[in-house]
């Protein structure tokens, strides 16, 4: 053989970058008695193995490996260089079926390229044969499914082939094409379907060995440099897979054989090489090929390794493309050349580069690149978008819109019907109407018809069971004066009046009247869709005016993609009016129709230019709103991701153009590629994108048709679909082989015509918009030059270029980098002015939905990633969501705090993990808080107007879930899952917290929300399992446990409630032992609690009558209160609180005045004692309030609970006396605590309507329910109400002075949130800081867990009225956070930053202050002798105490 196999070969080979693995298998090659090289007789040689270049991210890794590709074989010669071919079958075997069914089978060499035939044939058969066959490679018996098959062929369960035969007299034919070489024979059975009978061979399978093909030829050799060319086009063909050095040597000589054979055909080594450099120009372009010159061979390739990389370390570590990394290479390989040529040794090199050893970054990193993009340092609040939170409320509109006659007669045979609405149809005659409803009554179909056509009309009709059958009905199906005639009938439409007297509903003239010139043709039955009957509630919560229009337009809107657009346009002013419902309306329009629920084209025909211009129309408006109204952003771009991108001038057009070019190009003008044609011609949709993308996997897949058709599957397009279209497509592919390379590169040229108009928000067509794009590919976008957006940041095209060409990448973390820093760099841009905002829109949204995919595809990644891996994920994701969201102030906080998690990983803290799950659960929060958002504007419009448009009621239903899934929420939600569990273990919390660890026997009861039942009574010891617990619920009677995987406060209302009733109270944190529960629901199970664990199974129904626990569920604890009277002052200080006078409350905190520690601050406080309420209800002054509160109370006692709401409106009536006033500013003032009405009336007025709000909670739901529970007198509870000047708090905390979770009295449990102490014992969402401390190491505390509280509650210098009964912490009965303690100011909710509080980030600061707070309760608990629960504040680091009560 020649020489040329030198060097160059040696250090060549083929490039491995990290591409996905399902690539589609191209093998169209064939063998020669294994790895055989073609050579002279008798040599042989060792190759040295080449240089394997591998592409990870941007890194690029050089390495040498040592591989011996093994001898060439000889090979037989002959005079010519042909292949020899037999046209007579190779080998034919012959079996008996049955009787006289024989089967015949032969074997036949190829003649030419590389395909061997199988001829089967059987003799006297059925018309039902099926041969049920695969392939063996390898001597594996498992079989292999061939890509090249015969018509009809199915993949039957994915383990074989399903190929029926064609008959031919008596006989069955079939013939099967082999083009893999590595197939060594072909395994079939024989399956009768008619008479469902199998022919076996000797019960097995018949083998047949394929034929064995030498290849005779006289002295002939490829040069090496084209065998690499062909090994290259073979790679990239196979989807540039990354092989092992052994698949890497059997494509070379895959490659080597394919370009033998075709010499032996009568190629001449010229042509090929014209045709293989021809081919390889473009790729040359994109991939380099490492190649070592002669002159530098003896240098070792790590030496060179470590050069380029001390380069680029010189260089500042830039960011080389492939081709600089090239160059580098060369470079450093000069560099080492020259210093051998100056006479130094290579071990005199190495020790003075390397120092013996390669430096430890290159142990580590193994490239000489940097392995992602480095991304800018910013300030993360830079991303925030705040906009005042809005009420969301219905959207009214002025205009009032008379109902036609025809829509007066629909809504009355609604209401009139008993049945459901089958289908509902109006039609537009000119300025006319015709109505048809279809519904079920009594059994029976009713079709009614109603027109505003002038009188008479007479309806033409007939039955069918397809469009354009026509059917005579029977006699029993006419109406009254109906007339029968051929196939058809004829039925006088009435008159009938409506409510209206100016409107009458008429019936149809002689003169036909006809739907676009064609047949009306209504469905019913169970193929059409179920209408809704009635519209989904009345529309409250939407912009219901915009959803009528929208609803009535419908139907004008069906005819085209041009229509719809066109019409949005049109209605985008009102919507943007109605604010967020209205575009919420769009949203919910828009969308319906993107998933395929409304009809996209109906009897019109309509240029792809005109569609492209409605579209460009309708993103001009949504870009001009999302440009001066900033606070809709969010909600524009969901609507723009619902809508191609347009464009005016001829890029609508080029879709037709196009289509003509591919079909001239590649002379492809029949079947199905014509049907298509018709298509595109008349209605283009964004289903052509998907049409275009299954071509072009099909002829990749080697034209496999089951790719085909997987592809339209996978996104939404059914057989059925392609049939509904105006221009059907029936039709499947069907292309030549000499058809695929042409195919390929015009079906590729036009995916970019479709997605210009379709997918505004893909991605390759995005960048391209935005980077500027002109004609390429003969035909395609002919005369199109897109110039690039002005403006753009520096090193912007090279960031898109970077996420182009790894979008793709398996490993996706250096993707997912690149994409949040192009939408970084891109997020200043969209809220300037700019004439290309909707292009930079559209990439930011294809961004956006990257790396929803790029996350998607790492899931495997992360399957044995560290927490640091998967940390990073989130932080990635949750960067992505803020960029995309309004309001993300929460979702920016969350992000810091990862950000801190992160580094206390780093940094080794032990509590890493124990805040990293506090992060986790803040999160979860957040994204909770976003769904229900979500589903509070959308979900309503959805459901409105998707009744009024006959969607699919599923479709309905997961509207707002389909929304989140969408978007890259989802994706983080799916990483949060997957950490949970490890940061659990990590941080030793178990799968449980148990808040009352109290034994229990009950029925499981699974509930959403604890708040929906808290007013039931359960007849059975119950289990509830409730998915909501918000914290300031009641435990219903007879629950006897309660498990939730929702996170309450140890110290909120409802644990507390829990403890003092001896019910099981306990948060899962694993979803699946919660699910194990849920699925014994109406079971009897027992829990056995302890303090960090719950134990449950299932018992007998006679172990629960032995069950102590029954019967304390079936008694009532018997609770009585002394009425108490008006002592004869309105106010009185905290020297006068008695047990007459004033509740628990009041006398505890006078207590501690002087007996706690000095640095314990007592706030001052005075009171309105007992009787105050009812002495101001017997003024004069509030007669009529009085008398109007007894004809109430007397309904309330008659079992009309809901008055309890107007009870309470109708305190808030009551006026003040003057005593009252005069005697409460006295002693305010006395105590030295400010008095409201110095600041002027109105802010007394304030004061006296929060005093008011105090004593009307003695009437809100919970407390009132909860005292008839214990059969409380309700009538003689009275309230006090304490008043005391508000300290404006950092920190509000909670002690229990015994552990509740463990009854330990040796440690104290606490709790602490930020802001005050409403956020801890409401029904605020998140968890608190929770610590212990043992009473004999009060400087030490124990953090439990950190706060997850998204919300922290702070107020100016003022004043607070707490409720003070004489119902509260009675014996046996906790009353306690019943009743309501009003500020006299609001609140201000802010979004806490626990990123910069110190009492997280100060470990010093934390210690201190927690430790203090320990202090307090000990020396409180001391002073009473008892365990005591105690609220308190910290303010500047000094702890006040506002309360204590015996804790129970």
């Amino acid at each position: 053989m020649s020489n040329s196999i030198g060097n160059n070969l040696l250090h060549q080979s083929l490039l491995s970058p990290t591409v996905l693995e399902n690539q589609n298998r191209i093998n169209t090659s064939t063998c020669i008695g294994g790895n055989s090289l073609v050579q002279s007789q008798g040599n042989s040689l060792i190759l040295k193995s080449p240089l394997l270049t591998e592409f990870h991210g941007t890194r690029l890794t050089v390495q040498k490996k040592k591989l011996l590709m093994g001898k060439k074989q000889s090979v037989s010669r002959s005079p010519r260089a042909v292949l020899a071919v037999d046209p007579s079958p190779e080998l034919a075997e012959k079996f008996n079926l049955d009787g006289n069914v024989e089967l015949l089978v032969d074997v036949r060499p190829p003649t030419s390229g590389s395909v061997s035939l199988v001829e089967i044939r059987v003799t006297s058969s059925s018309d039902s044969l099926l041969l049920h066959w695969g392939a063996i490679k390898n001597q594996k018996e498992k079989w292999i499914l061939p890509n090249r098959r015969p018509v009809g062929t199915m993949v039957y369960k994915n383990k074989a082939l399903r190929t029926p035969f064609v008959k031919s007299g008596s006989n069955a034919f079939l013939r099967i094409e082999i083009d893999d070489p590595a197939v060594e024979a072909l395994e079939f059975l024989i399956f009768d379907e008619a008479q469902n009978k199998w022919f076996k061979n000797n019960g097995g399978n018949f083998h047949v060995k394929m034929a064995v093909r030498e290849l005779r030829i006289q002295d002939v050799s490829v040069p090496e440099d084209l065998v690499q060319i062909q090994a290259y086009l073979r790679w990239e063909r196979k989807g540039k897979q990354v092989y092992t050095a052994e698949k890497e040597k059997e494509e070379y000589e895959a490659a080597r054989t394919e370009l033998l054979e075709e010499i032996a055909s009568g190629t001449s080594i010229q042509d090929l090489r014209a045709r293989l450099t021809k081919k390889n120009d473009k790729s040359e372009n994109k991939e380099t090929f490492v190649t070592e010159t002669k002159s530098t061979s003896n240098i070792p390739d790590d030496l060179v390794q470590i050069q380029a990389y001390t380069r680029w370390e010189k260089a500042g570590k830039p960011n080389y493309s492939p081709e600089q990394q090239q160059r580098e290479f060369e470079e450093a390989r000069k560099d080492l050349q020259v210093e051998l040529e100056k006479g130094k040794s290579v071990d005199e090199i190495r020790k003075k580069i390397a120092k013996g050893e390669k430096p430890k970054q290159l142990e580590k990193k193994r490239h000489f690149n940097v392995e992602r993009i480095q991304r800018k340092t910013r300030d993360i609040m830079q991303l925030l978008n705040k906009f005042a939170s809005r009420p969301i409320e219905e959207s009214i509109s002025t205009e009032s819109r008379q109902l036609s006659s025809v829509e007066l007669f629909a809504r009355g045979k609604e209401d009139e019907v008993d049945g459901p609405i089958l289908n509902k149809k109006k039609y537009k005659l000119s300025d006319k109407e015709l109505l048809v409803l279809v519904a079920k009554s009594s059994n029976k179909t009713k079709v009614y018809l109603a027109t505003d056509l002038p009188e008479p009309v007479i309806l033409h009709w007939a039955l069918s069971k397809s469009p354009g059958e026509w059917a005579a009905p029977p006699p029993s199906a006419l109406p009254l004066g109906s007339v029968s005639l051929d196939k058809a009938a004829e039925t006088d439409f009435s008159t009938s009046s409506s409510d209206n007297p100016t409107y009458k509903v008429r019936s149809l003239e002689r003169n036909w009247v006809k739907d676009r010139g064609s047949d009306f043709y209504v469905e019913f039955g169970s193929q059409s869709k179920q209408v809704q009957k009635k519209v989904a509630g009345d529309g409250k919560g939407t912009a219901k005016a915009l959803l009528d229009k929208i609803a009535e337009m419908e139907s004008e809107a069906q005819k085209s993609f041009m229509h719809r657009f066109n019409i949005a346009a049109d209605l985008m002013e009102e919507a943007t009016k109605s604010g967020e419902l209205g575009l919420a309306g769009i949203l919910v329009w828009m969308r319906f129709m993107a998933t395929r629920q409304l009809i996209w084209n109906k009897n019109y025909n309509v240029k792809p230019r005109e569609i492209s211009k409605a579209q460009d129309r309708l993103t001009d408006l949504l870009q001009n709103v999302y440009r001066s109204q900033p606070q809709y952003r969010e909600i524009l771009r969901m609507i723009m991701s619902t809508v191609g991108r347009g464009g005016e001038g001829d890029v609508g057009q080029r879709i037709r153009d196009e289509i003509l070019v591919i079909q001239r190009n590649n002379e492809c003008k029949g079947g199905m590629m014509e049907e298509w044609h018709q298509k595109l011609h008349n209605n283009t949709s964004p289903d052509d994108v998907v049409i275009c993308q299954a071509l072009i996997d099909y002829i990749r897949s080697d034209f496999d048709i089951g790719v085909y058709w997987k592809t339209l599957n996978d996104n939404g397009i059914t057989k059925q679909r392609l049939l509904s279209y105006d221009r059907a497509i029936h039709s499947e592919p069907n292309f030549r082989r000499d058809q695929k390379d042409g195919l390929l590169r015009d079906l590729g040229n036009y995916m970019r015509t479709l997605k210009a108009v379709h997918s505004g928000a893909d991605l390759e067509s995005a960048i391209a918009n935005c980077m500027g794009y002109k004609a390429e590919g003969q035909g395609f976008m002919v005369g199109v030059q897109i110039n690039p957006v002005s403006g753009l940041p520096s090193g912007f095209p090279e960031l898109l270029q970077f996420v182009s060409e790894h979008v793709e990448d398996k490993n996706v973390e250096a993707l997912l980098e690149g994409l949040l820093e192009a939408r970084q760099e891109l997020r200043p841009l969209l809220p300037q002015p700019n004439n290309r905002l909707r292009d930079l829109l559209f990439l930011d949204i294809a961004l956006d939905s990257t790396v929803r995919t790029a996350v998607e595809r790492g899931y495997e990644e992360l399957n044995n990633a560290s927490p640091e891996k998967i940390m990073c994920f989130i932080s990635l994701v949750l960067e992505n969501l803020a960029l995309s969201m309004d309001n993300n102030e929460d979702l920016i906080y969350c992000l810091k705090g990862w950000n801190q998690a992160l580094s206390m990983l780093k940094t080794k803290d032990n509590h890493w993990a124990l805040f990293a799950k506090s992060v986790l659960d803040r999160t979860r929060l957040a994204l909770a808080s976003k769904a229900e958002m979500y589903h509070q504007l959308m979900q309503p419009s959805a459901e409105y107007l998707g009744s009024r448009l006959g969607v699919d009621e599923w479709a309905i239903n997961i509207f707002t879930e389909e929304i989140i899934r969408a978007g890259s929420a989802a994706s983080l939600s799916s990483l949060l899952n997957r950490l949970d569990p490890i940061l659990r273990q990590t941080a030793h919390l178990g799968s449980w917290q148990v808040i009352s660890p109290i034994e229990a026997i009950g029925y499981v009861v699974v509930v959403n929300e604890l708040l929906s039942v808290q007013n039931k009574s359960y007849s059975k010891p119950t289990i509830l399992v409730a998915k909501s617990v918000r914290g300031e619920e009641e435990i219903p009677d007879g629950v006897v446990a309660v498990l939730t995987p929702d996170m309450p406060d140890v110290l909120s209302h409802v644990s507390v409630r829990a403890r003092n009733s001896k019910v099981c109270f306990a948060t899962c944190f694993d979803p699946n032992i919660l699910a194990g529960i849920q699925a014994n629901e109406g079971k009897l199970l027992q829990l056995k609690p302890t303090s960090a664990d719950v134990v449950y199974s299932v018992v007998k129904e006679d172990e629960l009558t032995s069950s102590t626990n029954s019967s304390e569920v079936a008694s009532s604890p018997s609770v009585t209160l002394i009425r108490k009277q008006f002592g004869g002052r309105y106010a009185i200080s905290s020297e006068e609180f008695t047990s007459e006078m004033v509740g628990a409350k009041s006398r505890n905190i006078a207590y501690l005045k002087g007996k706690v520690p000095s640095w314990v601050k007592i706030p001052t406080s005075v009171a309105l004692p007992f009787g105050v309420f009812e002495k101001v209800l017997s003024d004069n002054v509030n007669q009529g309030v009085a008398m109007k509160l007894q004809v109430l109370k007397q309904k309330l006692d008659e079992g009309e609970f809901s008055t309890l709401g107007e009870i309470r409106k109708t305190v808030l009536e009551l006026s003040a006396p003057p005593e009252l006033v005069k005697e409460l500013k006295e002693k305010m003032q006395n105590s030295g605590m400010p008095w409201p009405g110095d600041e002027g009336p109105q802010r007394w007025e304030q004061a006296w309507t929060a005093i008011k709000k105090v004593w009307a909670s003695k009437w809100n739901e919970r407390a009132y329910f909860s005292t008839r529970k214990v059969k409380l007198n309700h009538d003689f509870l009275c309230m006090a109400v304490l008043v005391q000047e508000i300290i404006n708090a950092d920190y509000a905390f909670v002690i229990h002075t015994t552990n509740p979770s463990s009854g330990d009295d040796s440690e104290i449990y606490a709790e602490v949130v930020k802001g005050l102490g409403e956020t801890l014992v409401g029904a605020y969402p998140g968890r608190a800081l929770s610590f212990i401390c043992k009473k004999n190491n009060l400087d030490s505390p124990q953090v439990l867990g950190y706060p997850s509280k998204p919300i922290g509650l702070f107020i100016r210098r003022s004043i607070i009225f707490r409720s003070d009964s004489n119902g509260e912490d009675l014996e046996g009965y906790a009353g306690a956070g019943l009743y309501d303690s009003v500020p006299m100011d609001e609140e201000e909710k802010v979004v806490l930053d626990y990123s910069s509080d110190k009492l997280i980030v100060d470990s010093n600061f934390c210690r201190s202050i927690l430790s203090s707070i320990a202090r307090a309760g000990s020396a409180i608990e001391q002073l009473y002798g008892s365990a005591q629960d105690v609220e308190g504040v910290v303010r500047d680091g000094e702890i006040y105490v506002v309360q204590t009560r015996p804790q129970m």
